[in-house]
């Protein structure tokens, strides 16, 4: 049987589904729209299917992107996931966001630089992880509120941050040499691939009872100020 997994990512504005074989991305559907992932997740899903001449009950395992990230995005796409594990009878995998960012990241290869992917959260604060060169997780998931100073620390390193968290960051570091602002990186589930198959062959699964999304911090529902 060929280990055909089905990768969701919902966590940013992009809906994106793809599908690996043994670690290799072979396609992939995506798009960006405002509220998207409730009406076009499940239906690119079917797209990739039938453009690969794909079944369901060909899939070995479905991963996901488990956060942090959209509050409701991550609810969807995680709900997806476990849906489609439960009535497909096979595994339920998942992924922190920040870490598939990194996989997927095209890395200049040099010992002094860092690499930051960050998540917008709002105004100034980001969701984000510090990685070495090598691939060492240096600060774990954390919400930071970014200001001149939150890299002083690295003064000696080159950084670069990218992410949709770093698109609003050009300005704040403009007098920064040592820090790069990459507005370049597309967020995509294809960067699941490696780490989902890893994830797979050593039986590193969620239990579709009680997995839940990683939100990082807790959702504030906020009124429209007509109602306030």
């Amino acid at each position: 049987m060929r280990n055909y997994i089905l990768q969701l990512d919902t966590a940013t504005e992009i809906c994106s589904v793809s599908i690996s074989l043994e670690g290799k991305t072979i396609g992939q559907v995506e798009a960006t729209e405002p509220n998207l992932h409730a009406s076009k997740l499940t239906v690119f899903i079917d797209q990739l299917l039938s453009s690969l001449h794909l079944q369901y009950s060909e899939l070995a395992a479905v991963c996901v992107s488990k956060g942090p990230g959209s509050y409701t995005g991550l609810r969807i796409g995680v709900s997806t996931a476990k849906g489609l594990a439960y009535a497909l009878d096979i595994p339920l995998l998942a992924i922190n966001t920040l870490a598939m960012m990194y996989a997927g990241y095209n890395k200049p290869r040099t010992d002094n630089t860092l690499f930051i992917p960050m998540l917008d959260a709002r105004r100034m604060e980001v969701y984000l992880e510090v990685y070495n060169s090598k691939g060492d997780l240096l600060v774990p998931t954390e919400a930071r509120i970014i200001d001149e100073h939150s890299f002083d620390a690295y003064q000696n390193n080159d950084i670069v941050l990218f992410g949709s968290g770093a698109a609003k960051l050009n300005d704040l570091f403009a007098n920064k040499p040592n820090i790069h602002v990459d507005a370049s990186y597309v967020h995509s589930s294809a960067y699941m691939s490696e780490i989902a198959f890893e994830k797979f062959q050593h039986g590193d699964v969620e239990d579709l009872i009680y997995f839940e999304p990683f939100y990082l911090k807790e959702f504030i529902a906020i009124l429209p100020k007509k109602l306030i």
